[in-house]
């Protein structure tokens, strides 16, 4: 609930006092009950250790287990890392992420989460993912012109260019594993606008004019670009990559503004007709030389030199 107004901090606070403007919440239900008439209660109320006007505490949040993650990409401390000082707000919108967890019925907060580089206006938290313990941060308005993994985090000529953070979980400890950027940074690509993780791969969304995808795949604590996805119909604006999912070797991009009168599955794609109608493509295979898309409007496969063309 982003737009949530409480002044409450922490788990179950006081709910009464709304004078603190768009600060946000996230609330967590669970059910009991048989499958065919389950009944839900809710079990906690969440909010930022810091909450401030603005913050937009949960505008993304993602669940594994005991453990919730929740972004609140207007939150302006100017900490970095880990756990660092919240009290400063120099940094406006910067963003940042909370895990909390769970044991018996009693949630708590176990981690602050702030970027390697803290810059106003990064939007860190508007994506969060998780899978076991690790947790993907998506900062869509990050400013570096840094490319691939692990680069130079200071020069910021690359305005809203976007990155991506990895944080990992050793018992009750979190820290940064590692700063993904696009292997092709540019102005406004908005890269980290939408990120999901599935164990050792995490995809990231760049929904920028036409838009592109990325995955990455981690081995021990490596990580490497393995896959760079587009629409086999580029269209200007169509923002592919405004949503990304994955589960194993499938991925699976939202084009927020593609244009096809298509319907269904396997349509004709090339039919602008339907403005800003939308589509969703599929990929396989997270494993290099590229993802194969197998799913649109209509079916696609990459074929050999890495260019699309309809499967038969």
């Amino acid at each position: 609930a982003l737009l949530e107004d409480s002044v409450a901090t922490g788990v179950d606070g006081n709910q009464s006092d709304n004078s603190t403007a768009n600060a946000g919440a996230a609330y967590v239900f669970t059910r009991s009950g048989a499958q065919g008439a389950p009944a839900w209660t809710q079990q906690a109320y969440l909010k930022a250790s810091n909450t401030g006007v603005g913050d937009y505490f949960g505008v993304s949040v993602a669940v594994d287990g005991d453990t919730v993650v929740v972004g609140a990409y207007g939150e302006s401390s100017v900490a970095t890392g880990v756990g660092s000082n919240q009290s400063d707000n120099s940094a406006s919108q910067a963003g940042a992420a909370y895990v909390f967890t769970r044991s018996g019925v009693a949630w708590t907060q176990q981690a602050y989460l702030k970027a390697s580089n803290t810059g106003a206006e990064d939007y860190f938290g508007h994506g969060v993912a998780m899978d076991g313990d690790t947790v993907v941060v998506g900062a869509y308005g990050e400013d570096s012109a840094a490319t691939g993994v692990g680069g130079n985090q200071a020069d910021n000529s690359a305005s809203r260019a976007g990155a991506a953070y990895v944080f990992t979980r050793s018992g009750a400890t979190w820290s940064q594993q590692v700063y993904l950027k696009a292997a092709n940074t540019g102005l406004f690509h908005t890269f980290g606008f939408s990120v999901a993780a599935a164990g050792d791969t995490v995809v990231v969304g760049a929904r920028y004019e036409a838009g592109a995808a990325y995955g990455f795949t981690r081995s021990g604590g490596t990580w490497t670009q393995q896959a760079y996805l587009k629409a086999a119909h580029i269209g200007a604006g169509d923002n592919f990559g405004q949503s990304v999912a994955v589960s194993g070797d499938t991925v699976i991009v939202g084009s927020l503004y593609e244009d096809s009168a298509a319907t269904g599955v396997n349509g004709v794609e090339d039919d602008n007709t339907m403005l800003d109608a939308g589509a969703v493509y599929g990929f396989t295979g997270v494993t290099p030389p590229a993802l194969t898309e197998y799913l649109y409007l209509p079916l696609i496969t990459v074929g050999p030199a890495g260019g699309a063309r309809s499967a038969p």
